[in-house]
């Protein structure tokens, strides 16, 4: 039975902190102290949520920054889950034991 894929985190950030919010995307970015088409391209999943962007989405009070870079993982391994098969490495067994 295939995973089931985590969305994207920056759905979770337009759904549970701009929106409850009435925050533009405008809005938002001058919040966080980024550019608009920064946090855009977030929002849009066609950028990834970095350490930094996690701490501002922190000082914003919109949760704690450990708390969207575990999305951000869960989302990334997800997503590298989908193509698994074409990673060719072999399980390495050492000849003698190391020690």
């Amino acid at each position: 039975m295939p995973v089931k894929t985590p969305p994207h985190p920056g759905l979770g950030i337009k759904l549970k902190c701009l929106e409850p919010l009435g925050l533009s995307v405008t809005e938002a970015a001058q919040v966080l102290g980024v550019a608009r088409h920064t946090l855009s391209r977030l929002l849009n999943g066609h950028a990834a949520i970095s350490p930094d962007m996690a701490i501002r989405l922190e000082k914003a009070g919109w949760s704690n920054a450990e708390f969207w870079l575990r999305l951000q993982t869960a989302y990334d391994l997800a997503q590298a889950r989908k193509h698994e098969d074409a990673i060719k490495v072999e399980r390495y067994e050492p000849l003698a034991p190391v020690g």
